[in-house]
């Protein structure tokens, strides 16, 4: 079963070679239109403020974080954090990604449903991982060091539960990511905070990020169907 559990890590390489080339992939777009300056020459940090406005929320602050793309909507603490190349740049790239965080802020305060799910299914994931990955490790040391299938089945077990788990959660996290960046690009459009040909750049940027959340989904499915197949050879023995 251990040997199996390793061999079977083949079929992950499909979702690691698409984590990897979307990697890049938003690295180097971004690296490109960080260059490019909007035509409107406001700064992310002006542009969040705006659409927070226009969408009437006033209970969610703006704060400067450390890092690179670390920009993230903290719906608990009510904060969009921008990380600190974007939070004063001017550029195409850094307006797109402060849009689509805008847009996290816009699904929150519209109850948006797929949101409230997300937030849910990490509850659950976050205590499944506590509770269940000690015995995962427990059943590798079974079945590899002492050899009892019986209890190394717990692993199995376990693992379904949280790769399956997982794999609601990365589901879940599609459409939210894909509707806020629908929304950032449509705002940036109807306020003309963008021109047309600034859009098509801004959307290249999220269509990268997106691909991102498309890998980890790929990985997810592939890790839980590789236990359920282990578990499927050895469900009698």
């Amino acid at each position: 079963m251990y040997f199996e559990y390793y061999f079977l890590g083949i079929i992950l390489i499909p979702a690691i070679i698409l984590a990897i080339y979307a990697q890049l992939k938003v690295q180097s777009n971004y690296n490109k239109y960080i260059k490019i300056k909007t035509e409107k020459n406001l700064t992310a940090n002006e542009v969040a403020s705006l659409i927070l406005n226009a969408a009437d929320i006033n209970d969610v602050t703006l704060e400067q974080v450390s890092g690179e793309l670390t920009d993230h909507y903290d719906s608990k603490k009510l904060k969009i954090g921008i990380s600190e190349k974007n939070f004063n740049s001017t550029s195409v790239a850094s307006i797109g990604i402060v849009a689509h965080e805008c847009g996290h802020a816009i699904q929150h305060a519209s109850n948006y449903f797929p949101l409230k799910l997300r937030h849910l299914v990490i509850s659950v994931y976050n205590l499944a991982s506590k509770l269940l990955m000690p015995i995962i490790l427990i059943g590798l040391v079974f079945d590899f060091l002492l050899l009892i299938n019986g209890i190394a089945k717990i692993f199995l077990i376990a693992g379904i539960v949280v790769f399956g788990i997982s794999l609601i959660l990365n589901l879940v996290t599609l459409p939210v990511e894909f509707n806020a960046s629908r929304r950032a690009l449509k705002i940036l459009k109807e306020s003309e905070i963008l021109n047309q040909e600034e859009l098509k750049m801004a959307k290249k940027v999220l269509s990268s990020a997106a691909l991102t959340y498309v890998a980890a989904f790929l990985y997810s499915l592939l890790n839980f169907l590789r236990f359920v197949l282990i578990f499927a050879r050895h469900r009698d023995n």
